[in-house]
């Protein structure tokens, strides 16, 4: 770890059991799953790829430009709409940003960063009132990209959970360099900042949010 950075802090906000509603959300695969593109391990590692590299970049460099500009977050919010085609997706984001904001204060204190910030912006936020810097910030946004998606599989493909977790440890190099690279982006204009899209995201998040029964929020 960097000097000053505690690793342990790090681990506290990047840990699914907080409790801020993340285990709610299956960042698009209950729709994958729905649609016939996600069916066992080695389709859930290519989704995985394929969301880390996309919306996964996107939410590491916005939680980087959080935390390192913790007063000029109410920019990179209205930068993550443009990015964001989808309702149900800009819904879900600032539902989840909510709620870790909720658990955050009951942790650390914070700046004010509006009332529902997207999520990515409440983690940056959250990971500078912890004392962490950009680099941390999308390492715990990177990670989270493919450890929510990883647990749902579990629950919706009724997966060996040692096999995903298998596959966690795999992409565990790849969570390394999206984080360095959002990260390197901390300080870049809002516009400049990375804008991967996922077009089959966008769809399933408003084919899902139509749907009368589902497991996932999102």
């Amino acid at each position: 770890g960097r000097a000053g950075v505690s690793l342990a802090t790090l681990l506290v906000l990047a840990d699914g059991r907080l409790p801020a509603g993340g285990h709610a959300h299956s960042g698009g695969l209950e729709a994958a799953v729905a649609a016939g593109r996600v069916r066992d391990v080695e389709d859930v590692g290519e989704f995985l790829r394929g969301r880390l590299a996309t919306s996964g970049l996107v939410c590491a460099a916005f939680a980087a430009g959080a935390c390192a500009r913790t007063e000029k977050c109410f920019d990179l919010d209205a930068g993550l709409d443009a990015r964001t085609p989808s309702a149900a997706l800009r819904k879900a984001s600032r539902a989840q940003g909510r709620a870790l904001l909720r658990a955050g204060r009951a942790m650390w204190s914070m700046p004010a960063i509006g009332r529902d910030p997207h999520h990515p912006v409440a983690l940056g936020a959250l990971a500078a009132a912890a004392g962490l810097g950009p680099l941390e910030a999308a390492v715990a946004a990177a990670h989270g990209a493919v450890t929510g998606p990883a647990g749902a599989a579990v629950r919706l493909l009724g997966l060996d959970p040692y096999a995903v977790h298998a596959l966690l440890a795999r992409l565990a190099p790849d969570v390394d360099r999206i984080a360095a690279r959002a990260a390197a982006r901390a300080n870049d204009p809002v516009d400049e900042l990375p804008a991967a899209g996922a077009p089959l995201l966008d769809i399933g998040a408003e084919l899902h949010a139509n749907w009368e029964v589902r497991l996932f929020a999102s």
